[in-house]
């Protein structure tokens, strides 16, 4: 706890004269015993590494499984196909996950490449990499901290923190504080400078406490390398889905080989069989088409200025029902802005939009003057330098005609006396009309101790104490509304005085409110989250009242009772703050640690937590959130590395629209996913049926093979890229815990694959009776058995491309929607009985898939039983409770 310790105590803990600093020799020793000054990650994984991690997946152990019995037994196409798919998806989780994380490279460049510091009694500049503990480092405006540092001296000092505070205002430091209470917030911490801040204003120098890892940014670094082992919930669900089907896929081989000794039917065929219903079970385009509509719905999503950097977190914001937010910068516009001023008997409330204002009379000219005059700031077509308040003081003059290069022109500043965070006034000397004026802004009551008399209707007269409590209780209902307030007052002289005359007798001109403005679009797509169902909540590391008045006006909070500080948070025990902390929607005063802890407790009572921000005080908050998305204007390299999706117009309503889309694909997937479901019971119905009651296969390996892989994913693909639900942001977030198989979708995915199975056979009876023969028949012609498989092929084929239509919604006629609605869908049907057509007419496919042409009977009668599983899940959907898919 150094920022309790007397500077005295710290330099002689740390062994250092501030005089001449450390000996080279020492330093020397310090790095080489504690190392250089600069962050580590964890050595990355290998191309070869992140490939066989892919292949760790039951549905994978069954494929390569059936890829080795059928090199075993000679069935080399089958085996080449399996191993194609094997391939494909492991090269498609490759590259997605080559993308790895780029935060710790983003915080290793945060590190300041030359620093200023103490050796040897000379001011040297070296490395940043080389500052060790100890090392005496001078701080002056523009520089940026290399180490976290503390303060021995400090004059006028004014360090920028933003990147650990998320505050854009400039934080004052004082050598001398001292701050008792341990748990006293980084950005109330007046006595320290920390790594990759800067200083903007005045000088200092500090002593380093913490180089690398041990620094603040350094213990950010380690939280976002540490591996966290978390599943979006569409991962979890299609792990869990192929551990089922691989369990089911043994199980079925189990079964069979019984099946075999009891029927003594031949060891061999039965290992071909057992194959053919391995490869029926498992949907083996299933990983690459769920691959590949996510990846559809990124691109989507770009459009609407969401950049998806993981796949998965496009379906995981479906599922989102708490946005843990950052307040400046994302649902605040990071800007401060005057929005009242007061001179005596008139308060005016500025629009924060337009400017060509007129001052109602000339105390307020004369105040918006004396602010412009007294400040350093700059502010020209749209783009401004220096301290965010003095900004602040020169936009409003521009609203009012007032431009800020042209008063400073006409009143030339001759003299000043600099801000001090102790006076908390800056003054400076213009050259006036008659003379000279001094201006001075700064703290209220400080103001009031050293003014005599007040301006009033562009007159001056005697301050009295009735008016001093005039302004005190202006400026005390501007604070209660979370405004920033600062005075201002002047006085006229004949000459050019000292510095120290300049804060004498001066004259009350009025004061200013200002706050960083909520953004204006954000009011309604908070209300538009609130009616689906998601709660916003905001974190923040500015002041309590600060981020309840925005919290208020924007709707996240009602009252002051919702919200607690970090402070407040580190006295509740865990169990307290889980059980309390469904009470809250605002976090004042927060720490990168008080953020995870949040984020956490909220996941604790099974929430899908998404948390949004810009800063890396941010970063290990949007690591371990479900979604942790990035501000792509003002975010740093460090918090988008950590996100899973980055906002290109920083703007909060995109989050709204990006969740909607999110929905909206989470339920095409589902529908992928039945569909493909349904498609391979029905296979595995009629091979089962067939082994069971020891009939002929109706098909073989590779003709399942090709229905998985080209007739099924087509139309499945097609579905997941299906025109929204309109009323999709009407509905509560789905349940986390809610499988695919929810709200009736299991009963529609067996209903359908039973009848696509059955009438699999029912073709392939057909196709033996033509030609005399039954299920039970023995001997039977090869040609025969070509012409029923090839029947039994083109109706399980067929069956499920019209299927496909029926599964675009539970309980509404696809009729209803609009057959044509999804033209993708009805181009993809087509597609699938082209080329099932193809198979069957061009001899080097037919003879390939042992398969032959139909007659036209055959092909009216293959239709007929196609298009059976359509007519009856569309009947059905009267009967069945109404629950989109």
């Amino acid at each position: 706890m150094w920022f309790s310790k007397s500077t005295e105590e710290i330099i002689h803990e740390l062994s250092v004269n501030p005089e001449t600093g450390l000996s080279t020799a020492e330093a020397q020793a310090r790095l080489e015993k504690y190392g250089q000054n600069k962050l580590k990650g964890k050595p990355k994984k290998s191309t070869l590494e992140l490939f066989f991690a892919q292949l760790q997946d039951m549905l994978i152990y069954v494929l390569l499984g059936a890829a080795v019995i059928t090199i075993a037994v000679g069935e080399w196409v089958d085996a080449i196909i399996i191993l194609m798919v094997v391939f494909l998806n492991a090269t498609i989780g490759v590259i997605q996950e080559s993308k790895a994380e780029k935060a710790i490279e983003a915080l290793e460049k945060m590190t300041t490449p030359r620093s200023l510091v103490r050796r040897d009694g000379e001011v040297r500049e070296i490395n940043s990499e080389d500052v060790v503990a100890g090392d005496i480092v001078i701080l002056d405006a523009g520089r940026y901290v290399p180490a976290d540092l503390r303060l021995i001296e400090s004059a006028n000092l004014q360090i920028e923190e933003s990147a650990l505070t998320g505050e854009s205002l400039p934080t004052e430091k004082n050598a001398k504080d001292l701050h008792e209470d341990p748990k006293t917030p980084i950005g109330e911490k007046s006595n320290m400078a920390f790594m990759s801040t800067l200083a903007t204003y005045g000088r200092g120098e500090g002593v380093v406490i913490a180089t690398a890892m041990e620094t603040e940014i350094g213990k950010i670094a380690t939280i976002l390398d540490e591996d966290i082992d978390s599943m979006t919930p569409l991962q979890k669900r299609l792990e869990e889905l192929g551990k089922t089907l691989g369990y089911i896929a043994i199980a079925i081989t189990v079964v069979m080989l019984v099946i075999a000794l009891v029927q003594d039917r031949p060891l061999f065929e039965m290992f071909l069989t057992a194959i053919s219903l391995a490869v029926a079970a498992i949907p083996e385009g299933l990983p690459a088409i769920v691959a590949i509509v996510l990846a559809l719905g990124v691109t989507r999503m770009s459009r609407i200025n969401a950049i998806v950097r993981k796949l998965p977190a496009v379906e995981t914001l479906g599922s989102v029902n708490i946005i843990c937010s950052d307040k400046t910068g994302t649902l605040t516009q990071n800007k401060m802005t005057v929005v009242k001023f007061y001179t005596a008997g008139n308060l005016t409330t500025v629009a924060t939009e337009g400017r060509s204002f007129a001052a109602k009379n000339t105390d307020e000219k004369e105040l918006i003057r004396s602010f412009v005059l007294c400040s350093d700031a700059t502010y020209e077509n749209g783009k401004s330098t220096g301290d965010p308040t003095e900004v602040a003081l020169v936009v409003l003059a521009e609203k009012y005609d007032m431009e800020r290069r042209k008063l400073h022109k006409e009143h030339k500043r001759v003299g000043e006396k600099p801000f001090d965070s102790d006076r908390k006034l800056m003054s400076t000397l213009n050259q006036d009309e008659n003379g000279y004026r001094v201006h001075t802004k700064g703290a209220l009551d400080n103001i009031l101790k050293i003014s005599s008399t007040a301006l009033v209707d562009g007159k001056v007269v005697s301050l009295t104490e009735e008016m001093k409590q005039d302004y005190l209780k202006v400026a005390e209902k501007m604070s209660d509304d979370a405004l920033r307030v600062l005075g201002a007052a002047f006085k006229d002289t004949n000459s050019i005085i000292n510095p120290e005359e300049m804060e004498e007798d001066l004259t009350v001109v009025g004061l200013v409110g200002m706050i960083d403005p909520p953004r204006l679009e954000v009011k309604d797509s908070i209300a538009k989250a609130k009616g689906a169902g998601i709660t916003p909540v905001m974190i923040t590391g500015d002041h309590k009242n600060t981020a309840v008045a925005i919290a208020k006006e924007l709707g996240i909070a009602s009252s002051l009772e919702q919200s607690i500080t970090g402070s407040e948070i580190d006295e509740l025990s865990e169990e307290e703050f889980l059980r309390k902390i469904k009470n809250y929607r605002v976090f004042a005063r927060v720490s990168p640690e008080h953020k995870v802890k949040i984020v956490k407790a909220f996941q604790f009572h099974g929430n899908i937590v998404s948390m949004t921000g810009d800063g890396v005080n941010d970063a290990p908050a949007l690591k371990i959130a479900d979604i942790g998305v990035a501000m792509g204007i003002t975010g740093t390299d460090v918090s988008k590395g950590a996100s899973d999706m980055i906002l290109t117009d920083d703007n909060f309503t995109t989050i709204v629209h990006a969740i909607e889309e999110g929905r909206n694909i989470y339920n095409n997937i589902k529908k992928s996913v039945i569909f493909l479901l349904s498609c391979n019971l029905g296979e595995v119905v009629a091979i089962f049926l067939a082994v069971l009651f020891n009939w002929p296969l109706p098909l073989l390996a590779t003709q399942i093979l090709w229905i998985n892989l080209i007739t099924d994913s087509f139309p499945a693909i097609a579905l997941g890229i299906d025109p929204g639900d309109k009323d999709v942001m009407s509905k509560e977030p789905r349940k986390p815990k809610d499988s695919f198989f929810a709200h009736g979708a299991g009963q529609r995915a067996i209903i359908g694959g039973i009848l696509i199975g059955i009438l699999t056979l029912v073709a392939f009876y057909f196709g033996l009776a033509e030609f005399g023969y039954s299920l039970n028949s023995k001997d039977i012609p090869e040609h025969v058995i070509t012409n029923a498989r090839t029947m039994a092929f083109v109706v399980l084929a067929g069956a499920q491309l019209f299927f496909s239509f029926s599964m675009r919604s539970m309980h509404k006629s696809v009729f209803r929607i609009g057959l044509f609605s999804n033209m993708y869908l009805v181009g993809a049907v087509i597609l699938g009985f082209i080329l099932q057509l193809g198979v069957i007419t061009i001899p080097a496919l037919s003879n390939a898939f042992k398969v032959q042409n139909l007659s036209l009977y055959d092909w009216g009668l293959v239709m007929l039983c196609s298009i059976v599983p359509f007519i009856v899940n569309e009947v059905s959907k009267s009967f069945m409770k109404e629950s989109e898919i």
